[in-house]
């Protein structure tokens, strides 16, 4: 299972959503569905504009969880 970890370092950092979507230009509604976890596709140019944004790489952004269905 992959763990989106957008809500947990923006809180981190104290970054809100509409600063977010000035700094990458990415949609406020489509922040707001990766940051609830309401999302099942992200495009990788926006995994590449959040890294960016937020100076981490995509293993910190996402976080790959092995489930015990095989």
């Amino acid at each position: 299972m992959i763990i989106n970890k957008l809500s947990t370092i923006m809180g981190k950092k104290r970054i809100k959503i509409a600063t977010l979507h000035e700094w990458t230009g990415i949609s406020r509604s489509t922040l707001t569905q990766l940051y609830y976890d309401k999302t099942t596709m992200i495009k990788l140019d926006t995994i590449d504009k959040l890294c960016l944004a937020l100076d981490v790489t995509p293993g910190e952004l996402l976080e790959y969880e092995r489930s015990g269905k095989a």
